[in-house]
């Protein structure tokens, strides 16, 4: 979802300062941008070390995730470029889609609620559904499971290389955005693809 459905960056680093502030604790944006898209359990075991007891992480988790959605509540949001025309299309075409987060269930409601896509997913996997993060393939899986598509026709849209890695051990195909390399197609954006580029991975196989 962040990075791929929508660009919140900005928004999950403005609230990991205000909890972590909160906890007197200060991170660099460096070490943000190092470890975005992972659980927030293991960021924070990272972060809070040496006191970062199960308690403190999940408290300092939940603040930090309530502060992005107020955030994303108050400032809105607006998907990347390309994401509503290719979630419409490939809908209307008879795709199943899915969100496979390592968000919070409620984060991932929320976004698609602002972005105008909540209608357009016939499954939601987050945080709370896995034990494993990313580049452990669970949360792929059980995305796969819930829609009903064997793995092996099933493509990932990914915008970090652990997600990439993720998508291939599940044995999916995945399509890069963003700069990262090493999926099995790579672009800037959704907007970048080709019309049949998504049945040409499919076939791929």
């Amino acid at each position: 979802m962040d990075g791929t459905l929508v660009d919140s960056r900005a928004y999950h680093w403005r609230s990991w300062q205000e909890a972590l502030g909160a906890e007197g604790v200060a991170v660099t944006e460096g070490q943000f941008l190092a470890t975005f898209g992972r659980r927030n359990d293991a960021i924070l075991r990272q972060w809070l070390e040496p006191e970062a007891t199960p308690e403190r992480i999940r408290r300092v988790g939940d603040e930090k995730e309530a502060a992005y959605r107020r955030i994303v509540e108050r400032s809105g949001l607006a998907p990347l470029p390309g994401v509503a025309d290719w979630v419409r299309s490939l809908g209307d075409a008879g795709w199943r889609q899915a969100v496979a987060s390592s968000a919070p269930c409620v984060n991932v409601e929320v976004v698609l609620r602002v972005i105008g896509l909540e209608s357009r997913f016939g499954a939601l996997v987050a945080a709370e559904d896995v034990r494993h993060g990313k580049p452990d393939p669970e949360v792929f899986l059980i995305a796969a499971e819930r829609l009903g598509v064997p793995p092996e026709r099933c493509i990932v849209v990914e915008d970090v290389e652990h997600g990439i890695e993720a998508a291939h051990r599940a044995g999916m195909r995945a399509v890069g955005v963003g700069g990262v390399a090493a999926g099995d197609l790579v672009v800037g954006s959704l907007a970048d693809l080709p019309d049949d580029a998504f049945d040409l991975l499919l076939e791929s196989r």
